[in-house]
């Protein structure tokens, strides 16, 4: 299992620091341009919307290369690859700053997204490799200071650098990164003969036309579905058609080519399948929930772009906290058990959320959220070294990234599904709500008379009896807005629950491979 790193004398600890400085820029660069964009967006001249695509063709871009990891690394070998996609990514960093025009963001962009999807799947499948069974657990506790943290400090380091220096210095802080990990991965990073470069390795076009084609409609009904609202538009009905069928047929033809891009038959192992289909929910628990808690802080709290990333950090020290328990606990308790706790505390801290209102103190958002964060820390790591626990050194790489583009389209399909389920569901409770606002309600009428005594001192009477009911149907669209957050917090709490089942049908082998 080790032997790659026994016989070269690394210790396999110091591969953790490239891999982690790799997927630590990749996992960041996914969130923290979110904040930034409308300073982008005024920098281009262009609108919100417009703007959105900067963050749409990243993920394209990485989620078309993430599943072909395992091909790439037999072309080029896997070092060579991993090495060449840091370069990339690098080198894209610099054009997204220099940037003076949306055309050319998005074209850095796309290269950002092509050289970064490869880093985190070989970053894990390394790590996995590298230790023994019994020590994964502590390695991927330290791994998971990259895949949970990075992105919920990026809307905080993102706005705070916006803030004091300007957005180009978002991309800029890869360049050294990227510098410094490539001259690590060169001199601590060594391929095992299984990911050494292959003589004779056919190109499967095929699959990668329809795997493109796939992805690229996919990602673009996700995020422009709920704009354009959904099936109601035949454009999204056209590329929902195009994306099922591109999708079908790149399943049938992995399944019938011998030489395919990706090896499916990784999902024949009880424990990677389960433990993926696990990865995926809480994957978009994580990213829809990113997605909403600055939005609500925001458009009914009044915060800026920095304080509502900022209110995030309670999320990471949670996590943190998790993953020292993981290190030290992973070879004392069942991992399944660790799972099943973070679960709870996850379903725990977002039914905790949607009990908020809009008279909340700092600390109604602090605890809650520090609750998330442990539970996210404790279920990540285990649930990751479970679901390659039965998985051979030679597939680690193909089911690594098997994974992690399941776990990008379940977190796209999170953020998705709650933007539909915000704007709807505001529309459902402001419709439930203002059946109470009529001329023969006691309570509306006194509470528009209130209000209208507060402009009768600067406006006539008519004005000031309109200005009432214009408040009070303000106040009635917050409170809408309000329960549709609050339903949505509830949700993720219910979507946490369901899933712990699944734990118990997964295998354990901590003892068998001690």
């Amino acid at each position: 299992m080790t032997e790659n790193i026994e016989e070269h004398h690394i210790n396999p600890w110091l591969t953790c620091l490239p891999t982690m400085a790799a997927a630590f820029m990749f996992v960041l660069d996914e969130t923290i341009a979110n904040v930034a964009l409308p300073h982008m967006a005024g920098s281009f001249s262009v609108s919100r919307e417009e703007s959105m695509w900067i963050l749409t063709f990243y993920l394209i871009a990485s989620g078309i290369v993430i599943p072909m990891v395992g091909w790439f690394s037999k072309v080029l070998g896997r070092k060579t690859f991993f090495i060449l996609s840091i370069v990339l990514f690098t080198v894209a960093s610099g054009l997204c700053g220099i940037s003076e025009n949306l055309e050319t963001m998005i074209f850095a962009r796309i290269l950002q997204g092509i050289g970064g999807g490869g880093l985190l799947p070989i970053s894990q499948a390394i790590l996995m490799e590298n230790f023994k069974p019994h020590e994964r657990g502590k390695a991927m506790a330290v791994f998971g200071l990259v895949i949970v943290i990075a992105p919920i400090i990026g809307p905080v380091l993102g706005g705070w650098i916006t803030e004091n220096w300007s957005w180009p210095f978002i991309y800029f802080i890869n360049i050294p990164i990227g510098i410094l990990t490539i001259f690590l991965a060169k001199e601590l990073i060594y391929d095992p003969p299984y990911a050494r470069k292959q003589k004779g390795v056919k190109t499967d076009g095929f699959g990668f036309f329809t795997l493109s084609l796939w992805l690229l409609t996919l990602q673009i009904v996700l995020d422009k579905g709920n704009n354009a609202d959904w099936f109601g538009s035949a454009w999204i009905c056209w590329l929902s058609a195009v994306s099922v069928i591109a999708g079908i047929a790149f399943l049938i033809s992995q399944i019938l080519n011998k030489e395919s891009l990706v090896d499916l038959s990784v999902f024949k192992d009880k424990n990677f399948l389960i433990g993926t289909a696990v990865q995926v929910v809480m994957q978009a628990v994580l990213l829809a929930s990113l997605a909403i808690l600055p939005q609500f802080l925001q458009s009914l709290m009044g915060y800026d772009a920095y304080k509502s990333g900022l209110s995030m950090m309670p999320r990471g020290l949670g996590a943190l906290l998790a993953m020292i328990l993981c290190g030290t606990m992973a070879n004392l308790i069942d991992n399944r058990l660790l799972v099943m706790i973070g679960l709870l505390c996850i379903a725990g801290g977002s039914w905790m959320l949607g009990g908020l209102n809009l008279q909340i103190s700092t600390m109604n958002i602090g605890f809650p959220n520090f609750l998330f964060g442990v539970g996210l820390g404790l279920a990540m790591i285990p649930i990751i070294t479970l679901s390659m626990a039965t998985i051979s050194n030679n597939q680690m790489t193909n089911a690594s990234g098997l994974q992690n583009l399941l776990k990008n389209i379940g977190g796209a399909f999170g953020t998705s599904i709650v933007a539909t389920l915000l704007s709807r569901g505001a529309q459902k409770h402001q419709y439930m709500l203002i059946q109470h606002l009529t001329d023969t309600a006691q309570p509306y009428i006194e509470r528009v008379q209130a209000y209208g005594s507060m402009f009768m001192t600067s406006v006539d009477p008519h004005t000031a009896h309109y200005m009432g009911q214009h408040t009070a149907y303000n106040l009635l669209r917050q409170q809408a807005n309000l329960a549709s957050f609050i339903d949505a917090f509830r949700i993720f709490a219910i979507a946490s629950v369901v899933i712990i089942p699944l734990i118990l049908l997964l295998k354990n082998l901590k003892k068998e491979n001690a």
